[in-house]
């Protein structure tokens, strides 16, 4: 009897092994199909991305650029009427921060709380002082604009 029982135990011992191992090899399998199949997009995403390069190449040609700008641009010669001479560009805007300033921000936030601070280093004030009209009421004067900072 207790030999009848062992084979018993250890024939549901062997038929579960065997379904452990069936499911082993069914999930293998199916992360291989899985590797195969993303194996074969990127395979086909660097076969468009060939593609697109190979395009991006045919556009971009210079040849092709300078025949679609005669085609379609009425551009003419450069006229040497058309420089202008040094001393008559116009000025240079304020510098409200100082080239070696470690935190430029900071500077100009400063600049704009002590006016005359910043124009005895030489940059311009942010914003005129507040004026008052004839009847008593303040005027802001506009703020000065520069290439940096608009107000």
């Amino acid at each position: 009897m207790i030999l009848r029982m062992l084979n018993l135990i250890a024939i549901g011992a062997l038929v579960l092994a065997a379904a452990y191992v069936y499911r082993i090899k069914f999930d293998s399998t199916v992360q291989a199909e899985r590797l195969a199949k993303i194996r074969s997009e990127v395979r086909h995403e660097r076969d468009t991305i060939a593609a697109l390069r190979a395009q991006w190449g045919e556009l971009d040609d210079p040849a092709r650029i300078e025949t679609l700008a005669k085609r379609f641009l009425q551009l003419k010669p450069i006229a040497p009427t058309q420089f202008d001479s040094l001393d008559r560009l116009p000025d240079r805007p304020p510098q409200l921060v100082p080239p070696d300033s470690p935190d430029p921000i900071g500077a100009i936030i400063e600049n704009s709380q002590q006016p005359e601070q910043a124009t005895a280093n030489g940059a311009a004030p942010l914003a005129a002082a507040p004026s008052s009209d004839a009847d008593g009421t303040s005027a802001e004067l506009p703020a000065l604009k520069s290439g940096r900072l608009d107000r």
